[in-house]
């Protein structure tokens, strides 16, 4: 029997949409508000859904209690009041978008799980706004 289990996590951080090549009127043009040279924040929450084969001895797809170790030690810890710009060295050359983030804490997540285990991230930037990323 497979199962998707999922947990929900949150953090706050800043950032700043541009690209260090092009002009402060191309960058203006694109990202907007989002290009403010003092950064802007959001408070993003995630939601980590693991996909596998339940456990017959356990019951578990993966033990939530690892699950949220883990989210806390690749998501929170780094993310958490962070400039995503200039504190998180994965978006050193990454537009930190909610898209590269996604992709980024998808990564993560997934290099400390089982590789029988699927993953897929949604990632909230703003209520209304935000993107999933299952690895492809």
């Amino acid at each position: 029997m497979r199962v998707t289990v999922s947990r929900k996590a949150h953090f706050n951080a800043a950032h700043r949409l541009f690209r260090k090549e092009w002009s402060e009127i191309q960058n203006e043009t694109v990202f907007g508000k989002c290009n403010n040279p003092n950064f802007h924040g959001h408070n993003y929450d995630v939601i980590v859904n693991v996909t596998g084969e339940v456990d017959p001895e356990t019951g578990y797809v993966i033990d939530m209690k690892i699950l949220k170790d883990i989210i806390y030690e690749q998501v929170e810890l780094p993310f958490d009041h962070k400039n995503l710009n200039l504190d998180v060295p994965e978006f050193a050359n990454l537009i930190p978008t909610a898209e590269h983030i996604a992709y980024v804490i998808w990564h993560k997540i997934k290099k400390c799980l089982s590789e029988e285990l699927e993953l897929s991230v949604v990632l909230y930037e703003t209520p209304r706004n935000f993107v999933s990323y299952s690895g492809e």
